[in-house]
């Protein structure tokens, strides 16, 4: 597809989110899905007054995407940055994101709560835009609640749940520079960091720890990268989800939540609906109920279909509340 072909795409995209564009312009969103909107190789999300460009294309082309800079930043004036991750670039800072003009956001407001982002820290955002709904539900139900963040990444979800006032939020993941953005969150809402709050670990010894310890929380948060593997253990989203859900389990108190979420393009919804049903099959776990993915981030316009169906999730971002009994 040329650029003129793309042109009446990101129109659509454009006319179906202003209503969702704030006028302080400290909001996050995807503002072309192009998987779903007709360009598969080309992504575009805003963070507060920034623009990021995606590019998954296999062969990068520079005057294509200056090309969609220009024409995004003329619609949207009040620009005043933007990033370029290219999934396929030569190197890890193409990866990671170019600045191709000013100087990016580094907050962002969602849901009335503070969250800090760094856009060419990592190959993804800092931020995921597609749990958004998640966030909202653990400001909602986190009041007075201890939590446990697993694979906290920049620990977005941990943030959510010390705004709804959870009692206490403990963050664990492998890259302590992770947990640090983490920490300027707190910083940006005013609440109190706790250095033991936040712990730079491997997954299955930080979840061995816990249970030495006797540690229980009312909510544990599971959200795993779709594969990974250390001398610690393996993560295996397609094939071993069972499994690590299992590892947690122990650490939830009676009539507290698991919060499970998987993000495997390759598992479809059904799939995921099985696995979630095996381990509810003993009458320790529910489903309470599904969250879905906001509409704007997946698109309004869907001309795309996904690798495999979500039914009866409406994305590849899966997630699922289930309350927890104990024996």
């Amino acid at each position: 597809m040329d650029f003129d072909s793309l042109k009446p795409l990101l129109d659509q995209a454009l006319a179906s989110r202003l209503r969702i564009i704030d006028s302080d312009h400290q909001t996050s969103f995807r503002l072309f899905n192009g998987f779903y909107e007709g360009y598969p190789s080309l992504a575009l999300d805003i963070y507060a007054s920034t623009l990021l460009i995606h590019d998954y294309s296999d062969e990068p082309d520079n005057d294509f995407i200056n090309k969609v800079f220009d024409f995004v930043t003329s619609k949207l004036i009040w620009l005043r940055a933007s990033v370029l991750k290219t999934r396929n670039g030569n190197t890890q800072k193409d990866k990671r994101g170019q600045i191709l003009f000013g100087k990016p956001d580094r907050k962002i407001k969602e849901h009335h709560v503070w969250y800090a982002i760094d856009l060419t820290m990592n190959r993804d955002a800092s931020f995921y835009l597609d749990t958004s709904n998640l966030r909202k539900w653990l400001i909602e139900n986190s009041k007075d609640k201890t939590v446990l963040n697993t694979f906290a990444y920049t620990g977005s979800l941990g943030v959510a749940a010390m705004a709804g006032g959870a009692s206490k939020v403990v963050q664990t993941d492998r890259n302590k520079n992770f947990l640090n953005l983490a920490k300027d969150s707190y910083s940006l809402n005013h609440f109190p960091i706790q250095k033991q709050n936040f712990m730079a670990q491997d997954f299955f010894p930080a979840i061995s720890r816990f249970k030495t310890g006797k540690q229980t929380f009312d909510c544990v948060i599971i959200d795993p990268p779709i594969f990974s593997s250390t001398s610690k253990g393996k993560v295996d989203l397609e094939h071993e989800s069972v499994r690590l859900i299992n590892k947690v389990r122990p650490l939830i108190n009676d009539g507290g939540y698991l919060i499970s979420i998987n993000n495997g393009v390759y598992v479809s919804g059904s799939d995921y609906m099985k696995i979630l049903e095996t381990i509810c099959k003993d009458g320790y776990l529910r489903i309470r109920e599904l969250i879905p993915v906001s509409e704007s981030f997946i698109g309004y316009n869907k001309v795309g279909k996904p690798i495999t169906d979500p039914n009866p999730f409406n994305h590849s971002t899966k997630i699922a509340i289930l309350d927890v009994k104990r024996k």
